[in-house]
């Protein structure tokens, strides 16, 4: 799969740009190829493609899959100490994930993200809040966001083979079940069922596949 993308890549550049800008791409996505090998190595992630600008923090508590792809800008954390809090994250992506530019995950607790996912640009998923909203001892408004203690929220799943739209929010606790669409600029805080289609704020059932038919049908 890696040689097949660097060769549609490299066919695209030079069809795409002219000779002298083709040849600044290149030596660019080089350097970056070096430093995701290293990366890899370190992480135990083999295939490891990492673009510009990524940020990965806790890696003591985090796991990758093989063939893990990043177009740029990642900010992936497993947060172990926020002020007078400690936690122990558990940080998950298993195999052939494809990361869009922006992305932010962002763990205390448990995020698991299974094969073959799908990020478009700009998408958020966290297991908590700076804060808590519900229930007892709940954030006073006086206080500054960034000194509320993190929590009030729940661990995230999601399945297999999901894929997530540009400029969507995930927060826990949620389980995403494999196969399932996340609509752009939706917000995603209850469960989807596999196979489903979810958009809106908050994201409700669109569309779901049928076996039958093979075909998605509204709900």
């Amino acid at each position: 799969m890696t040689t097949t993308r660097n060769s549609s890549a490299s066919r695209r550049l030079l069809t795409s740009e002219k000779l002298p800008w083709a040849f600044c791409v290149a030596c660019k996505s080089l350097t970056f190829k070096l430093k995701s090998k290293i990366a890899g190595i370190l992480l135990q992630a083999p295939l490891l493609h990492l673009g510009p600008g990524c940020v990965l923090r806790g890696t003591k508590y985090i796991r990758l899959g093989r063939n893990m792809y990043v177009h740029g800008h990642l900010w992936l954390e497993a947060v172990a100490i926020y002020r007078e809090q400690q936690f122990s994250p558990q940080l998950e992506i298993d195999d052939n994930v494809s990361f869009s530019e922006g992305v932010h995950v962002s763990c205390i607790e448990r995020v698991l993200i299974g094969k073959g996912v799908l990020f478009g640009s700009h998408v958020y998923v966290s297991d908590h809040n700076h804060g808590t909203y519900k229930g007892r001892a709940q954030s006073h408004p006086d206080e500054p966001p960034a000194w509320r203690a993190l929590g009030g929220g729940g661990p995230v799943k999601i399945g297999d083979n999901v894929w997530v739209g540009d400029n969507a929010i995930i927060v826990g606790p949620v389980t995403i079940g494999r196969g399932a669409i996340i609509a752009a600029n939706s917000v995603v805080r209850d469960d989807v069922p596999e196979f489903t289609m979810v958009g809106g704020i908050p994201a409700k059932p669109l569309r779901r596949f049928e076996q039958a038919s093979q075909q998605w049908v509204k709900t």
